[in-house]
C-alpha cells in the first residue's frame, strides 16, 4: 500500500526574520543544507518509503515558489492545495484528506509532515513510519512522539501508555515540569507528524468537530483547478473554525496511538534552535557565509551579501541580509516577532520581501530606491513571459544586459539584444518575454510618483495571476 506524503507548508516563520519573509518563508529556505530547502528535504526523506505523488498545502503567496522547488527535485506530479486563509492544522489536513479521497481512495494512508522539520537519521525515521503503518491499517490515528533529549519548554508533550496508547496530551510545560517529564521516561515531544487513513481521519473529524468537517467539505466541493494548483473557495473556507488537529481530533478520539521516534529532530522554530542543531567550530560558533570572528564564542553569525566581522562577543545571533541586519542575544530568540510586528506597524516592507523577489518567470532584485525612482535587475528564464500589463503611475526604461528580449511596447513588437534599450511611457500596454534558450538579464529603471508593486493592471497572464 502506497503512502501519500501530505506536506503542511503554510506559515511564515517570523521568528527567523530577517531570513524568513512573508513572500519567502522559512520552509523554502536552505537553512541546514547548502542545496535543499526545508520543504525539499521533507519530500526527499520520504522517497525511501513506497510513496505516491505528494499533496502540499500552502498559501497563495508561496504557490509558484513551492511548485518550482518541487520540480527542481524531480517531483513532476503533485497536488498543491491553496489555502485561502490559514485556519490551523485541522482544516488544512481535512483539505488534504478530501483531495486524497478524490485522487486516490479513502483507504489511502496519509503521512502528514510539517515542511519545516529537520531529520537526519533517515533509517530511524523510516523504521518509525513502517511501525506506524501497521497501526494505521487498523484505522488508528497515529502521531509520532520524539524521545526528549532535554527539558524543553517550547514543545507540547504526549504521555504514552501500553501498546502505543496515548494516555495524555500536555501543553507546553514549565521548566520544572519539563524536567519531571524527562525524568519519568513516560513523555514524548509532540512532533506534529501523523499517519492515518483518509477515511479514518475524516470520520473522527466529523464525529468530534462536525462544524469543521462540514465547512471544509463545502469549500472543497467548490474548488477549482488552476495550472498545478487546487484553489479552495475563499468565502466558504473563511467560515471554517480555526483549530489544531490535536484539539479537534487527536485529544477527543479513542483511536489515537503514539509511536516513539528515537533519533535527531528539530522544528527549527527560531534562531536558537537553528544554533543548537548546527555544527559548531572550536569556539562553539556557527559561522555561515562571509564571516570573520575574533575572540567570539557561542555565536550564530550568518552573512548573505557582505562581510560580517565579530570581535570579542558571545551568545549573539547576527544575521545579515541585503536590506536588514539582526543582532540579538541568543536567549531572546522568541522576541524577534516583536520586531516584525513593529516593521508591519510602521508600514515598512522588510517583513514581506527580500531585495531579490522570486516570480514564476524568474526573479528581480531591487538595486536602488529613491523618492521618484527605482532600479531593478530582472532575470527572465528561457521561454518565460511576464504578464501583458500597464502602469498608471510610472514609466519604465529597459536595458538588456545579456540575452534576448521580445518586447511588446504599445503597438510595437521589438527584439532587443545586449546593450539595446526601450522606453515605456506611463499608461502604455507592454510585456516582456525571453524567446531564447539562455537567461535574459536586463536593468529596469522606474520613474514616477508611485512605484508600488500593486500599480499593475494585467490584461493577460500565463500564470493565472
Amino acid at each position: 500500500m502506497k503512502i501519500i506524503p501530505v506536506i503542511l507548508a503554510g506559515g511564515v516563520g517570523s521568528r527567523l526574520w530577517p531570513l524568513s519573509r512573508e513572500f519567502f518563508a522559512k520552509q523554502c529556505l536552505p537553512l541546514v543544507d547548502k542545496e535543499y530547502s526545508l520543504l525539499q528535504q521533507t519530500i526527499l526523506r520520504t522517497l525511501s518509503l513506497e510513496v505516491a505523488d505528494p499533496i502540499v498545502v500552502c498559501n497563495e503567496d508561496h504557490r509558484f515558489l513551492i511548485a518550482q522547488q518541487l520540480q527542481s527535485i524531480g517531483v513532476k506530479k503533485s497536488s498543491i492545495i491553496l489555502e485561502p486563509k490559514g485556519r490551523n492544522t485541522a482544516p488544512a489536513i481535512a483539505l488534504a484528506a478530501l483531495e486524497t479521497v478524490r485522487s486516490q481512495s479513502d483507504d489511502a494512508l496519509m503521512l502528514v509532515l510539517p515542511a519545516d522539520h529537520v531529520i537526519r537519521d533517515l533509517a530511524a525515521f523510516e523504521a518509525t513510519i513502517k511501525q506506524a503503518v501497521e497501526l494505521a491499517k487498523d484505522d488508528a490515528l497515529v502521531t509520532f512522539g520524539v524521545q526528549p533529549m532535554r527539558p524543553e519548554t517550547g514543545y507540547g508533550y504526549i504521555r504514552s501508555g501500553e501498546n502505543f496508547a496515548v494516555a495524555e496530551f500536555v501543553e507546553k510545560p514549565s521548566l520544572e515540569k519539563a524536567q519531571a517529564y524527562l525524568d519519568s521516561g513516560e513523555y514524548l515531544w509532540n512532533s506534529g507528524m501523523f499517519l492515518f487513513r483518509a477515511k479514518a481521519f475524516l470520520g473522527e473529524l466529523a464525529a468530534h468537530r462536525d462544524d469543521i468537517y462540514q465547512a471544509v467539505n463545502h469549500a472543497y466541493q467548490q474548488r477549482s483547478e488552476d495550472l498545478d494548483f487546487v484553489r479552495i473557495d475563499a468565502e466558504l473556507f473563511s467560515q471554517c473554525p480555526e483549530e489544531s488537529i490535536d484539539f479537534a481530533v487527536m485529544e477527543p478520539t479513542k483511536k489515537a496511538k503514539v509511536v516513539p521516534y528515537v533519533g535527531d529532530w528539530s522544528d527549527i522554530g527560531a534562531w536558537d534552535a537553528l544554533y543548537d542543531y548546527a555544527d559548531k567550530d572550536a569556539d562553539n560558533n556557527v559561522l555561515l557565509g562571509d564571516v570573520m570572528a575574533e575572540g567570539a564564542s557561542n555565536c550564530f553569525i550568518r552573512s548573505e551579501s557582505r562581510l560580517v566581522a565579530a570581535v570579542g562577543v558571545s551568545d549573539l545571533v547576527i544575521v545579515e541580509t541585503a536590506d536588514a541586519v539582526l543582532v540579538m542575544d541568543k536567549n531572546n530568540s522568541q522576541n524577534v516577532k516583536k520586531i516584525v510586528k513593529r516593521i508591519k506597524t510602521e508600514g515598512r516592507q522588510e517583513h514581506m520581501y527580500h531585495t531579490t523577489v522570486h516570480r514564476p518567470w524568474g526573479s528581480y532584485q531591487t538595486v536602488d530606491v529613491g523618492e521618484r525612482h527605482q532600479v531593478k535587475r530582472i532575470m527572465v528564464k528561457p521561454g518565460e513571459k511576464l504578464s501583458v500589463q500597464m502602469h498608471h503611475h510610472r514609466a519604465e526604461h529597459w536595458v538588456v544586459v545579456s540575452g534576448m528580449a521580445k518586447v511588446q511596447n504599445g503597438e510595437q513588437e521589438i527584439l532587443l539584444v545586449e546593450n539595446e534599450s526601450t522606453y515605456i511611457p506611463i499608461g502604455v500596454i507592454h510585456s516582456l518575454e525571453n524567446p531564447d534558450e539562455t537567461l535574459l538579464e536586463l536593468v529596469e529603471i522606474q520613474s514616477g510618483n508611485y512605484l508600488g508593486e500593486d500599480d499593475i493592471v494585467r490584461f493577460s497572464d500565463k500564470y493565472g495571476r
